[in-house]
């Protein structure tokens, strides 16, 4: 069946990920612009001399649908292409797929991948 992995990242890796996936020959992906914290708890920035928090850190949510023998080379291709090794560098998922279907066709399952 199809696995949905989905993963958290710097903004900046963003142009990274999508060439390193498309380069692999996965077809697709979503990307939308989210907010969040983990470990850091937000960052402190400094503005004409006054420091403030800013309590969500601005990140990429990354999802893609792939077959499940794929899935293991999907996540390193992310945490390669993704990783700067400083704190925040994300969080990487994936979980099996109960249902899929192509809207346009009317494909099931894992044909409409």
């Amino acid at each position: 069946m199809a696995h949905l992995v989905t993963a958290i990242i710097k903004p900046f890796k963003l142009e990274e990920v999508k060439d390193a996936l498309r380069g692999a020959g996965v077809l697709g992906l979503t990307v939308s612009e989210v907010q969040g914290y983990g470990r850091q708890g937000g960052k402190s920035e400094t503005f004409r001399g006054s420091e403030y928090t800013i309590d969500f850190v601005p990140k990429v949510k990354v999802e893609v649908i792939c077959d499940t023998p794929d899935v293991d080379k999907v996540i390193e291709l992310i945490s390669r292409s993704a990783q700067t090794g400083k704190i925040g560098d994300g969080k990487i998922w994936a979980f099996d797929l109960d249902r899929l279907m192509r809207i346009r066709t009317g494909e099931t399952g894992d044909s409409a991948i």
